[in-house]
């Protein structure tokens, strides 16, 4: 899927086939004094309101939902599977050892040969789940931007061109994640660190107000630091999609991200937060029918019980419980990865349109004329 029709843009100022930012191309008057912008996709080729946005969020689910959510089951669902398979292994290595310790009475302490193996176990599926959760995540980031660029031009998308896409940004998309995380999150960091070496210090001198001084310290370097990381959270947000629409690597995307929010930061960040608040309740109401049956389940498996069960005996009684609750969080998890990158997706658009006057390069490309207003 090839990056066109004006999608480029770059530190030089000139979209392709376009004019400088905020100049017009040639042949066109922009979309003022009367004329209408066209609608060859989801969205209007204008300046984009609030309802625009989550219009075209909503019919790029409608329309290209299967590539969309096929995406995401399987970057989920294979995440899924790997963390299951990578519990299963770690639980059968290490099943004696758990049933050692679980036996253990209140006068007995734990052998390090029994808890040393539990911890790399742990360990090490831990790691298998941030890794699988970065990738898959990531992938999604990628997949949406793929399937928002020919949506907003009113072309099709497949699966397969959709997948080898996404794949093809994922390393970008994982950079500008964490850098955008990390840029974020170094006041807060250093804040800590300093309380740390507070406490540290307050300890090895035999003070008492250690915890007291760290709440207190904890509370204002919060209060201090959180906007700082809010704003640097909001200006990099455009990061991810501007990896893939215009094929940058994570610096040359978060700059990217940093001119086209320059002026419109009160802005992004509302709908960002209403996008981020309607994600987290349709989350919630898709995982609560989930959670009510696991716990039905969970009832049932753990009536068959016997007075003193084995941890094996546990895991089979909750499976039930476990399995419900594993499928509620897919399904969320596939409206959460995609709502939200689509809104942040069509916020790019928009400044673009407004910043660089996209628009009319897109109508160009797709060679729909302007309507005119009656």
């Amino acid at each position: 899927m090839a990056q066109d029709a004006g999608w480029g843009g770059g530190p030089q100022g000139v979209p392709n086939g376009g004019a400088p930012y905020g100049g017009q191309p040639p042949g066109w008057g922009g979309w003022g004094g009367g004329w209408l912008p066209p609608k060859p996709g989801v969205i209007p080729l204008g300046p984009l309101r609030l309802g625009d946005i989550f219009s075209g969020a909503f019919s790029t689910i409608g329309r290209h939902g299967k590539q969309l959510f096929g995406v995401g089951a399987a970057a989920y669902g294979g995440a899924l599977a790997v963390v299951v398979v990578a519990i299963a292994i770690a639980y059968s290595a290490t099943s004696d050892h758990l049933d050692r310790l679980v036996s253990l009475s209140s006068d007995e302490d734990p052998r390090t040969e029994d808890w040393v193996p539990l911890l790399i176990a742990f360990c090490s599926v831990a790691l298998v789940c941030l890794i699988v959760g970065i990738l898959s995540t990531a992938l999604m980031y990628a997949a949406v931007p793929t399937v928002l660029q020919e949506a907003v031009l009113g072309r099709a998308t497949t699966f397969s061109g959709v997948w080898r896409r996404a794949w093809a940004r994922v390393p970008a998309v994982i950079g500008t994640v964490f850098l955008t995380g990390l840029i974020a999150m170094v006041p807060i960091v250093l804040v800590w660190a300093a309380v740390t070496t507070l406490i540290v210090g307050l300890a090895d001198s035999g003070g008492g107000g250690g915890p007291v001084a760290l709440i207190v310290i904890g509370v204002l370097g919060a209060l201090a630091t959180g906007p700082l990381a809010l704003w640097l959270w909001v200006k990099f947000s455009l990061a991810p999609t501007a990896a893939v629409f215009e094929n940058q690597g994570p610096i040359a995307a978060m700059r990217r991200s940093s001119v086209l929010v320059r002026g419109d930061w009160w802005r992004i960040f509302g709908i960002t937060l209403l996008t981020g608040v309607m994600a987290a309740v349709a989350s919630y109401v898709i995982q609560l029918p989930f959670t009510l049956i696991g716990m039905f389940s969970g009832m049932l498996g753990s009536a068959n019980l016997s007075d003193d069960p084995n941890p094996t005996s546990i895991v089979v009684a909750m499976s039930g419980y476990l399995l419900a609750l594993l499928v509620g969080q897919l399904v969320s998890q596939l409206i959460v990865a995609t709502f939200p990158p689509l809104v942040a997706g069509l916020l790019y658009v928009d400044r673009r349109i407004r910043t660089e006057n996209l628009g009319p390069v897109l109508a160009e490309a797709v060679a729909v004329p302007p309507q005119y207003a009656h």
